[in-house]
């Protein structure tokens, strides 16, 4: 198993190229159990998340080749051959469960493994479920599988989730594309990753309305086409590698961002005291005046401050000149991160779902152990600005999210190697 080995204390300057967004490809590749015509994604990330999802819609008979070093996905689904999403394979990813929907709709009927992922909370799907039964899909859970038929189809319906949900959004909105009527999702998700799926949908001859507001109206055809789609790019990259100039006090260009992906980040960070400027290459991010100031963050569905960058804000905030709390309503759980930044010197009170940082003048390198793919490279953040040398354990976790972190950092005169846990 592999570890990352960070000797910290360099400003890091340069350019980072952000890659296509993981969130959004995990939803746009079982776009393809929709048709039997090829789906083309270009831009496509190269993670072992996408390499799972590969895994599973193979398994349910599509075809998935990767071209131009596994930046295009081409998929097809003309020959399917299972309605049967196996365990061992959702077990790995919560992404896993977007095949659902897509399956019901074409088939009438789908055996879905119920999800893993990481621990971050228990983060249910029932809202996956009520959307499709909502839409005349009989539903049984037995043996630890989701059982789900429609044998005359999934029927249009108006779908009110409790509270924002992307992935049942995702879910309900590739089901509604093949409903005979018109669905109506209230309370929908307003991510980017909803608005890329939307388009690529709509490329592919859906009829889709609304997307990026909280009402997508969809007006259900006989059938799908191919299409050719870009990924958007990913915002929590994005997000991350903005923070690793914040935190080292360097000065970085994000190639290919844009401020309008994440912009209650990019206020906070303004208001921390980072300069954070749009160009006609990407977003670039530096220190204003050589301090990073306190400040208070709260999770929130997009536009709000994004759960996924909640664990690397917490790393900067831990150098901040003051006392920061940062609270998380999206998932319970989500401050695992807090005892390893602690082992580094950090000063963090965890209550509840709220934290509170008494930034410390510098971090200390120290081994430190990843339990989740954001907080995995929260520490490699806090490791670039620490003094001394930090050892990140359990990196699989990392290779879930982020494609060459070492050499993308390293570019810009990080410190910084994998090596083999021996």
């Amino acid at each position: 198993m592999d570890k990352i080995v960070i000797r910290g204390g360099v400003p890091l300057k340069g350019d980072i190229p952000i890659a296509g967004a993981k969130n959004a490809c995990l939803a746009l590749m079982p776009a393809t159990l929709l048709t039997d015509a090829p789906l083309t994604l270009m831009n496509a990330p190269r993670l072992s998340d996408i390499r799972t999802m590969t895994t599973l819609l193979q398994s349910l008979g599509a075809e998935v080749s990767t071209l131009h070093r596994g930046k295009v996905l081409a998929l097809s689904s003309h020959d399917l051959t299972s309605e049967r999403a196996e365990y061992d394979i959702v077990r790995k990813m919560r992404a896993s469960i977007l095949v659902l929907g897509p399956l019901l709709a074409r088939t009438g009927r789908a055996e879905v493994s119920l999800p893993g992922g990481c621990a971050i909370g228990a983060r249910p799907v029932d809202l996956h479920l009520k959307a499709l039964e909502a839409m005349g899909a009989e539903l049984d859970l037995r043996d630890g599988y989701v059982h789900a038929k429609a044998p005359g189809g999934l029927k249009g319906a108006v779908v009110e989730f409790p509270h924002v949900s992307v992935g049942a959004t995702e879910n309900a909105l590739m089901a509604a594309t093949l409903a005979k009527g018109t669905t109506v999702l209230k309370r929908a998700a307003r991510e980017p990753e909803i608005v890329d799926l939307a388009r690529c949908l709509r490329a592919m001859g859906a009829q889709v309305e609304g997307e990026g507001t909280d009402t997508i109206t969809v007006q259900g055809v006989s059938a799908l086409g191919g299409a050719t789609h870009r990924v958007v790019t990913d915002r929590i990259e994005l997000g991350t590698y903005m923070l690793a100039p914040a935190i080292t006090g360097g000065d970085v260009t994000c190639l290919g961002g844009r401020l309008d992906l994440v912009p209650a980040f990019a206020e906070k960070l303004d208001a921390a005291g980072v300069s954070v400027e749009e160009t006609d290459r990407g977003v670039r991010v530096s220190r204003k005046n050589g301090g990073i100031g306190a400040v208070d963050v709260a999770t929130e569905p997009f536009p709000g401050f994004p759960t996924d960058l909640q664990a690397q804000m917490m790393a900067l905030l831990c150098t901040a000149d003051g006392v920061s709390h940062l609270e998380e309503t999206i998932f319970e759980n989500r401050f695992m991160h807090a005892p390893e930044l602690i082992r580094m010197g950090a000063r963090i009170d965890v209550a509840g779902g709220t934290a509170t940082v008494t930034g410390v003048e510098r971090l200390k390198g120290a081994p430190v152990m990843a339990t989740d793919l954001r907080a995995s490279v929260s520490l490699i953040l806090a490791g670039l600005a620490a003094e001394g040398e930090t050892v990140v354990s359990r990196v699989y976790h990392l290779d879930r999210g982020y494609e060459k972190v070492e050499s993308k950092l390293g570019a810009c005169g990080a410190r910084i190697e994998r090596v083999d846990d021996e």
